[in-house]
């Protein structure tokens, strides 16, 4: 029976320069992460892309020290897994490969479920990433950003409602999507379709 050494044990002692605590950790969770991003893409290929290019990104920011250990390893090496997922969908928009010499197009007349299904996943994700980042912001600033993106209020309506001035309701916004891009950037997420 082989012992299991728990991950924040592992990341530490690659942090502290042991090179085999990573190979550990990699070894750990291939098959997890690899099964999950090839049902994502459908390609081997790109699949092991993907996957390197996930643990490059994990490397990368072990070795500057700016990991932390806020929740599970393997949930945040998923994450990082999932926006280069969404990226490669980005690049490679999947277009079909047909050219036409007449007038008739048949993707004209045929539409592609598959891309629909990847851009409603990729929609549903960003909207739900949205909400979490919305879910950081201090009370008052959550309050302006969605009365203002959610109620489409106007900021005199926002204004009037939470009894402050315009001024201060446009300042709260300023200050919402600004605190949304420092969460954006430091969790490394990609908020586009």
């Amino acid at each position: 029976m082989e012992l299991q050494i728990d991950d924040a044990v592992l990341v530490r002692d690659y942090m502290e320069g042991d090179e085999r605590a990573l190979e550990l950790l990699i070894n750990k969770h291939n098959q997890r992460l690899s099964s999950f991003i090839y049902s994502k893409v459908k390609d081997r290929e790109a699949t092991e892309d993907i996957f390197q290019d996930t643990f490059m990104k994990v490397i990368r920011t072990l070795k500057r020290g700016s990991y932390n250990e806020e929740g599970k390893f393997i949930s945040w090496v998923m994450r990082i897994a999932h926006n280069l997922i969404i990226d490669h969908f980005r690049r490679n928009k999947r277009m079909p490969k047909f050219q036409s010499n007449g007038d008739f197009n048949i993707f004209g007349v045929i539409g592609d479920d598959e891309l629909n299904a990847e851009c409603r996943l990729i929609k549903d994700q960003i909207d739900r990433d949205l909400g979490h980042l919305i879910e950081e912001l201090p009370e008052d600033q959550k309050n302006v950003l969605l009365m203002r993106i959610y109620k489409d209020m106007s900021f005199k309506e926002i204004a009037e409602n939470t009894g402050v001035s315009i001024n201060t309701a446009l300042g709260r916004m300023r200050y919402a999507l600004i605190n949304i891009r420092k969460i954006v950037e430091k969790h490394d997420i990609v908020l586009t379709n």
